[in-house]
């Protein structure tokens, strides 16, 4: 079973290096990750009843150790692997974040921002502080919240702005809901931090808020 399970991923891996690994199936990038699977069930078929039974990729990434751990076979080692991999994902788009300019790559914040704060179990509000070349000196999540909703405070925030230096910022938040639409009370904030970071000289360039769909600018809405 030990010979069939290293030969299934070894198939997997020769493919990933002949084909690429775009050329793989959720399945096999995922076994590649578990390396073995138990007694009797290859590690592409624990692979395969994790995506089934977790309801796809996605879903999978966001259980906690718990849930993942319930699986058989699947244990803190197979945990930690997808762990490490989303963080490194994260961390690779925030470096290349910083070297480029928000307003001239918003497909890379955009990207960046999703990554970091869609699959959230609750409210996150984070903030970019940005130097005068609109470049990101620091990502930062100011304020966390609950499943409904974060207490944000529009003077911590300009306080923030100048221990860094900042000449702008772009803020956002996730909706946990998965529904990005901005509420009038997101709306009423936007108003309230610009007003409060133009007393200290700092322009409110974007407030983007995630869901499960493109996240919304409420710059693009004319709300800025």
């Amino acid at each position: 079973m030990a010979t069939m399970q290293r030969n299934g991923v070894n198939r997997a891996r020769a493919k990933l290096l002949r084909q690429g690994p775009v050329s793989l199936t959720d399945a096999e990038l995922l076994s590649i990750l578990l390396r073995r699977g138990t007694a009797g069930k290859s590690t592409l078929k624990l692979a395969e009843e994790l995506l089934q039974t977790s309801g796809g990729l996605r879903a999978l990434l966001q259980t906690s150790e718990q849930e993942f751990s319930r699986h058989e076979g699947a244990g803190i080692a197979g945990f930690s692997c997808l762990q490490t991999v989303m963080e490194i994902a994260r961390r690779q788009l925030r470096e290349t974040l910083q070297d480029s300019n928000p307003l001239t790559s918003p497909e890379l914040t955009r990207n960046y921002l999703q990554a970091w704060l869609r699959d959230r179990s609750r409210e996150i509000f984070a903030v970019m502080f940005l130097d005068n070349r609109h470049r990101v000196r620091v990502f930062e999540e100011v304020f966390k919240g609950t499943l409904d909703g974060a207490a944000v405070y529009p003077r911590v925030v300009a306080e923030k702005g100048l221990r860094y230096r900042a000449a702008a910022v772009i803020v956002a938040h996730n909706h946990p809901s998965g529904v990005a639409e901005p509420s009038q009370a997101d709306i009423a904030l936007t108003r309230r931090l610009k007003d409060a970071l133009a007393l200290v000289d700092i322009r409110l360039l974007d407030h983007f808020i995630i869901g499960d769909g493109a996240p919304v600018s409420l710059a693009e809405r004319g709300l800025i």
